[in-house]
């Protein structure tokens, strides 16, 4: 029932329900009249085109992100390859190395070992020469003593003489 009167009063200057349906009128038709609805559908149309692009340049620059993070995590993964890589080559050579160095190690001894056994050799049958020429000598010596003893005179000195050089020449 008070929704009939405030209705009926509506309609009837003398009341102040008129006089403020009236100015709300008004106010909506200046509104309109000004293009005010327009203007704000606009504004916000351009609000929600800022925010459109907003959230574009938001997503495009979330996938540039994940594009450098991939990039990024290949690219370490390719320098962490490189560097096992690198050290897998350098234990390569690490080892190579050692080998051609033991290689020549027992290359080297076996040459050292070579000419120490030669010089051995060679001292070994310089003291058998020196040995045996000290031998001859003494031989010599003691053979002269007991044919000067036995043997006397001339004909003994030429015998003690020519039996010195042959003796020399055999025992050399």
């Amino acid at each position: 029932m008070t929704t009939y009167i405030v209705m009926a009063n509506l309609l009837d200057p003398n009341d102040t329900y008129f006089w403020t349906a009236l100015a709300l009128i008004g106010f909506f038709a200046i509104l309109v009249y000004f293009k005010v609805p327009d203007t704000v559908g606009k504004s916000l149309d351009a609000r929600a085109d800022v925010i459109r692009r907003e959230l574009d340049d938001a997503r495009r620059m979330r996938e540039e992100a994940q594009q450098l993070l991939a990039d990024y995590q290949r690219r370490s993964k390719e320098a962490e390859e490189e560097a096992k890589e690198i050290v897998a080559a350098a234990k390569r050579e690490a080892e190579a190395l050692a080998s051609e160095t033991r290689k020549t190690l027992a290359e080297t001894l076996e040459r050292r070992t070579k000419a120490a056994e030669e010089k051995i050799s060679r001292a070994e049958a310089q003291a058998v020469t020196e040995v045996r020429a000290a031998a001859v000598d003494v031989a010599l010596a003691t053979a002269e003593k007991i044919l000067r003893a036995k043997v006397t005179g001339a004909e003994a000195d030429a015998l003690i003489d020519s039996s010195i050089r042959d003796l020399k020449g055999r025992l050399n």
